[in-house]
């Protein structure tokens, strides 16, 4: 990812997605581009969760090198709604404006997942993309973004892999079907490699 300034009151973000985008891979990509994990570790400390823990490092693979972004929670029972994940959200101190921004992400991933199950938007219960290590990668992002003022983003099509993965409702091909919804008007791309290279947390918040 590159952020560029195109002039002095306009900053862009552009992320080349050749091996795909995750919540995490976005935190990443905007801690190499400069922002501080201190900073962003102040900012969620007003989210009320706790029993998580963040790191970053340093990691190469194929010779480039890049930060890599972490997130230890405890397993949870629960599955979270939206409303949940408002309540979440709202019950924060953090700006208008990114709580703003991370509710239309949950808001898009719901809509997503509503229509692959043919159910209305207050029916879905979030699994994977309801939990703690989720909340705090989209919510992340949005304030990482806000931090380095970042006016518009731009992106490469995304890359998607082959293959299954499992999820809570079973095992699934490759791209997931809330996926597949999130990124029905948007570029794509097909690699030759086996995995998920494209989450839903990620292309939502793309």
């Amino acid at each position: 990812m590159s952020v560029l300034p195109v002039s002095k009151s306009m900053k862009i973000a552009y992320f080349d997605c050749f091996s795909g985008i995750a919540g995490d891979m976005i935190i990443g990509a905007l801690l190499d581009a400069g922002l501080e994990i201190s900073a962003l570790k102040k900012e969620l400390k007003k989210l009320p969760l706790t029993g998580y823990q963040i790191k970053a490092f340093k990691t190469e693979k194929k010779g480039i090198k890049g930060t890599k972004f972490e997130v230890k929670a405890p397993e949870e029972k629960i599955h979270r709604n939206l409303k949940d994940i408002f309540k979440i959200i709202d019950k924060s101190s953090l700006d208008k404006k990114i709580r703003d921004d991370s509710k239309k992400i949950f808001r898009r991933l719901a809509e997503a997942e509503a229509k692959v199950h043919g159910v209305n938007v207050d029916k879905i219960h979030f699994h994977e993309v309801g939990g703690v290590d989720a909340i705090i990668d989209i919510v992340g992002a949005v304030i990482g973004l806000d931090i380095l003022k970042v006016d518009k983003i731009y992106s490469s099509p995304l890359s998607f892999g082959k293959g299954y993965v499992k999820f809570s409702h079973g095992k699934f091909p490759v791209p997931a079907p809330a996926t597949v919804e999130l990124c029905k008007d948007i570029p794509v791309r097909y690699a030759d490699i086996e995995g998920e290279l494209v989450t839903p947390t990620g292309a939502a918040i793309v």
